[in-house]
Formats: structure tokens, sequence, C-alpha cells
């Protein structure tokens, strides 16, 4: 005899997680039923949300659940260089570190022919656009050191090239083949102080 149909269909749901196996998933779902309905209401409400409200900015690419993102409509960082990073969580880690001093640029991947990802499937053509028609002081590349990034690192450089833009590219202290998310803000501001020029 299996669960009630509402409790299998959570479990079932929660397995499609990523790293959550089926005891996990039930664990969960017995958490959610044993919790005050408020808390189960408040949860569904934020999942629905972050589906209806999250939105990419028509700019930067971040997420934001307001378009252009707090980040570009900062008078502040009007004349800031652009950091590229490859996915909103690395534009994260980058503004803990600095936070209040770039303008970003979200990739949204890296080239992988391998995976079939190729420049066109990235945002890199809107941030030469960007580029173009926007005063930009310095375009730091902060993508990982691991092949994948310096490809892609690589490749947006020559396409900046022509544009007569500073490039640079972070430098020690993220270790070679490392993720740029798992870096601690000192590790990060290391990266950027070392910063060299790519082309």
């Amino acid at each position: 005899m299996g669960y009630p149909e509402p409790i299998e269909r959570l479990i079932q749901n929660l397995t499609k997680l990523p790293g959550i196996g089926r005891k996990t998933a039930t664990r969960l779902t017995f958490f959610l039923l044993n919790s005050k309905e408020t808390y189960v209401k408040e949860l569904s409400q934020s999942m629905i949300d972050i589906k209806e409200r999250i939105r990419l900015c028509s700019i930067c690419f971040n997420i934001t659940d307001v378009d252009p993102c707090t980040i570009c409509t900062d008078p502040k960082r009007d004349n800031s260089p652009i950091c590229v990073v490859e996915e909103p969580s690395h534009l994260m880690v980058m503004e803990q570190a600095y936070p209040g001093v770039f303008k970003y640029h979200v990739l949204h991947g890296v080239i992988n022919p391998l995976e079939g990802i190729g420049p066109e499937n990235l945002k890199i053509r809107e941030l030469i656009e960007r580029v173009k028609s926007s005063k930009v002081s310095e375009v730091l590349l902060a993508t990982n050191l691991n092949m994948e990034g310096n490809a892609t690192a690589y490749h947006i450089a020559n396409e900046l090239k022509p544009l007569g833009v500073k490039v640079t590219r972070i430098a020690s202290g993220i270790p070679a083949g490392g993720d740029i998310v798992y870096a601690d803000p000192q590790t990060i501001r290391s990266s950027v102080e070392n910063r060299r020029d790519i082309v």
C-alpha cells in the first residue's frame, strides 16, 4: 500500500529537484505536511512569484523583479567598468566583494562546443552592442579560470578589440579550474586587483 495520492505526487515532484532522492523527498513532504498552513502557503507563493515576477534585466541580463534592474539604474555607477560574469550567482559574489563598484553583464553560460553552446547562445552580441552604444571605461572578464571560461573570455576580448575599449581578465586568487561562485570576497578582491589586459 502506497501513500495517498497528494503525498505521492509531492514526493515525485520533489525528486525532480537537483540532489533530492526519494528518501529526502519523503522527509521533506512529511515536514511540509506537519508544518503550519501559513508557512506552506508562503512557500507555495514564493515559488509562484519566482516564475511570475522574476525576469532578465534588458540591459545586463541579471535576474530581477524590476526592469532595468537596480544596479543598471544606480546613478553612482554611471561610468563604472562592466564586469562580465557567467551566471547571476557569479554577479552576486562579485557584488559582495566589490559593492557598488561595477556594472555587470551576465552571459548565461560559457562557450562549450561539446554541449553545443556557441557564442550565439550567450549574451555576447548584446555586450558588444552595449559597449558600442555607451561610454565604458573597461570591460573586466570574470569568467571562471577553466577551459570554457578562458575560451569565452578570449572570444569576447577579440570581439571587443576593434572597439578600442580596455579589456582585462581576473588573475591570481581564483585557482585555475575553480568556480568563482565558491570564492570568498577576499579572494575575489585579489583576483580583481591583479587583473591584467587580455588583448
